[in-house]
Parts: structure tokens; sequence; C-alpha cells
């Protein structure tokens, strides 16, 4: 699981239980604070409608009367009342009033028998001289039909005389709760997915420079020539430049093992050769053949040089993670100065070039290096060419890159050597004197396209025999 995904995880857990928590308080303490709302205007209407009775009572006689027709005509009213989302059409607020000893006067509910002696809580603890109040059930069956009551008592002269119940039904209460609970929970989902959405993007943003240092240190380990990216804050700069000394020190010293075990590997040939040629001439030996042995190690020599000389510019170039001279390079002209480095060994061996470069074959890049690197391309081609045949060099346009190609007419690329023309110290014998060159030739000019971002290809000619060599480069 990446970095971002764990981030985006624990997040939503925690972000997901911390809210339902918060809702589920939420809902009840807004459930709670409606009904309270509710019941402190009923515990008004109670207590005026309780003096409006008390006017009307003689010597302690309540006469409910006045108020039972009141209660009537106004549950008989027609409302046309929109209180929000809330449509009211009628009047649902029923009155109940009990004398002195509890026996019912009026109900305007229908719910209490006239005459009988009511047993509850609100209106027992209303004539104790306490606050009542309390809810309870119309219906059994139905869970919502929970009616809320309060209860004044009716005085007189200062002696309770009767009391006087307000009862409102809670499910008209309730779809001011549902209401809201409904607000409620759009409004967490909204904001769970905003707050989602934007730990998402934070932790991006915040993962990304690991990323990219990620990605760069898989280029590194696949062997690829990837520069160092910038990396932003204290932290994650001192993390990229850690990771670029290990890198140093682990190439430094698989370079130099590999070096040595390669360069001693090469070395054993000529050096065994000129200690023979010169043992044999610390004998006596005819002039003739002293004159070749002589030739054998001034060749050997020459080999020796060639390879270290080689090495070093191999070696100069690997040790570059980016170019150290960038300027505008125009690929024809490069071509032309390495074909003038190598005409004489061509018109030894009777090659021709012919070439055919297109206008604007313009890249950035330091010349000295793709100079040399399309020299070694022609000395391959050279060297695999027949006498009295043509090398062919073009230069085009392809998409966003600049391609330049060479083509020979000798053997080709055997199909052992195609995954290997690359690696350093391998070389194929050449066709007419069967010896190996150094093998650093096209390592060298791989190194060299990889540093410009290109690349370089060898494969064999599908129309005829001999070898096409592409060196492509960024435009």
């Amino acid at each position: 699981m990446s970095l971002t995904a764990r981030f985006l995880l624990g997040f939503a857990v925690v972000a997901t239980l911390g809210l339902f928590v918060l809702f589920t308080q939420l809902i009840h303490r807004v459930e709670r604070q409606y009904f309270e709302a509710v019941e402190e205007p009923m515990v008004d209407v109670a207590n005026i409608l309780a003096e409006v009775i008390a006017a009307d009572a003689e010597d302690g006689v309540l006469k409910p009367e006045l108020v039972q027709k009141a209660v009537r005509a106004a549950q008989q009213r027609e409302l046309n009342a929109q209180i929000y989302n809330l449509s009211k059409t009628r009047v649902d607020m029923q009155v109940y009033v009990t004398d002195a000893q509890g026996h019912v006067l009026f109900d305007s509910a229908g719910i209490e028998t006239p005459g009988t002696i009511s047993r509850h809580r609100d209106v027992n603890l209303t004539l104790m001289g306490q606050y009542g109040a309390r809810s309870s059930r119309s219906s059994d069956r139905d869970p919502l039909s929970i009616v809320m009551y309060v209860g004044a008592p009716i005085r007189q002269h200062g002696r309770t005389i009767g009391m006087i119940s307000v009862a409102k039904p809670q499910r008209g209460v309730l779809a001011f709760v549902w209401e809201t609970e409904r607000w409620l929970k759009w409004s967490i989902v909204t904001t769970v997915v905003l707050m989602l959405l934007g730990i998402y993007l934070a932790a991006r943003w915040a993962t990304r420079p690991l990323e990219v240092l990620t990605q760069h240190a898989l280029a590194v380990s696949r062997g690829e020539r990837s520069t160092p990216p910038h990396m932003p804050g204290h932290q994650m700069k001192t993390l990229a430049k850690a990771l670029e000394d290990m890198r140093d020190a682990l190439e430094g010293r698989e370079y130099v093992e590999n070096y040595v075990q390669s360069l001693t590997h090469e070395l054993k040939s000529p050096v065994a050769a000129i200690l023979g040629a010169t043992e044999i001439l610390q004998g006596d030996v005819p002039e003739p053949k002293r004159a070749r042995f002589l030739q054998n190690i001034r060749a050997e020599a020459g080999r020796l040089r060639d390879l270290l000389e080689r090495l070093l510019h191999l070696a100069s170039l690997e040790k570059q993670k980016k170019l150290e001279t960038n300027e505008t390079v125009d690929l024809g002209a490069v071509l032309d100065r390495a074909w003038d480095h190598l005409a004489l060994i061509a018109l030894a061996r009777e090659v021709r070039l012919e070439r055919e470069m297109n206008s604007g074959l313009v890249v950035k890049g330091d010349p000295w290096l793709l100079e040399l690197a399309i020299g070694n391309l022609l000395q391959n081609a050279i060297d695999f060419a027949p006498a009295g045949s043509v090398i062919s060099v073009r230069g085009f346009h392809c998409d966003a890159h600049i391609v330049c190609e060479v083509e020979d007419s000798g053997p080709g690329l055997p199909e052992y050597a195609h995954e290997r023309v690359f690696e350093r110290f391998y070389s194929l014998p050449r066709p007419d004197s069967g010896k190996k060159s150094t093998g650093l030739g096209l390592c060298f000019v791989k190194e060299v396209a990889q540093l410009h971002g290109g690349s370089v290809e060898l494969v064999n000619r599908v129309e005829t025999s001999g070898a096409r060599a592409l060196l492509i480069l960024p435009a």
C-alpha cells in the first residue's frame, strides 16, 4: 500500500469514527432541544388558560365551558401556515381540565371520560403544587404517537381548585427533527468527502518528493543515468543528498571492481605478447625475426595505449551526471569533422562515405562528445565494411527526436552478440584481420547518448547484409 493510500485510509477511519460519534451526539442533543423549545411555550399556554378558567370560577367551582368552546372552535379552523418547510393546516394542541380531586371535567381529545379520576403523572404533580409534565403514547402500536403534556394549577384566592393540562403531539416536532437530521447527514457526508479530498491532495503534495526520489532510486538501481531531483525542504534535501552520496560510494566501489577485473582481462593478452617477444629477443635472433618481434611489441604497445586512452575517456564520461557543456550543435558539421579524422583509414580500406543529412538537424549538447560518438560509429562501420563498399550516413527528424543513421555492408551482427554489443570490453573479430578492438567504442556511444537524454541502437539491415547503427537524440 502506497504512503498516500495509508494517509488517506488512516484519516478516513479516524474521521469517520469521530464524525459518527459527533453525529450521534448532535442528533440526540438536537432532538432534546426541539422538545425543550416546544415545552417552554406549552408552559405559558397552560398557565394563561389556567388564569382564564380561574376568572370564570365561582366559589371554587370550575366552569371550563369558555375554554372548551374556544378549543373546539380553534380545532375546526383551516390554517395555511407555512413554517419553513412544514405546512401546518390545523390546530393539533389538545386540552383537558380536572377539579381539585382529579375528576376530569373536559378533554378535547376525547381520551379521558368526564367524571373519571385521572391518575396521570401531570395531574398528580400539578395538584401537589409541583411542575407536572409527562409524555405518553396515544397508541401502543405506533411508536411515533407520543404526546407531550404540561400541566398548570388553577388557583382562586391562593387555593388550588383544579388543573389544566395542555397536550402537543410530538409528530409535528419530529418533522423538524428529521429535517435537521437529514441536513446534518448530508453536511457531515459532504464534509467527510471534502476532507478526504483535501487530505488526498495534501498527502499527494507531501509524498510527491518521496515518489520522485523513489523513481530516481529505481532508475539508478536499473543502471540508468538519472539526474538527482530537486527536493523541497531541509529534510528532503538532506535525504536526497544522503541517497546520492550512498549512490556515489556504491557505484565507485562497483566501478573500480568491474574496471579492475575487465582491465586485467584485457591487458593479459598484449602484456603476454610483449613479454614473450622480449624473452625471445634476449637470445640470438636473426635480423628478420628480430624486426618482426619488434613490430609485434610496437603493435601491442599501441593497443595498450589505445585501450588506456579510451578507458580514460569512458571513465571521465561515466562520472558525469549531467552535461558540463550544453550548447547548440549542428550534427551535419559534427559528422564532417568526425569523417575528416577517419578519412585516411577509410581511404586505406577503399571505403567511401555517402551522406544524406536533412537541414535543421540541431540538438543541445556537448559538440566534442557528440563528435567522438559519431566517430566511434563511423570507425565501427569502417572496421566491418568490405573493401570497395560504401558507408551510408543519414540524418533526419523523427517526431521530437533527431536520428543519425550509419549503415555498412559488412557481415552484420551475429545473433549471440545482440544483447552484449554495448557491454564494456565486448568486441567482435574484424572480418579482414580476425583481431578484436578494445570493446569500448559502442559503450562510449551509449554513455554519450544517455547523457544527452537519447539512446543508441545497433541492428542488422533487413534488405541486405550489414549493420545499421541509430543514434537518437532529442531535437
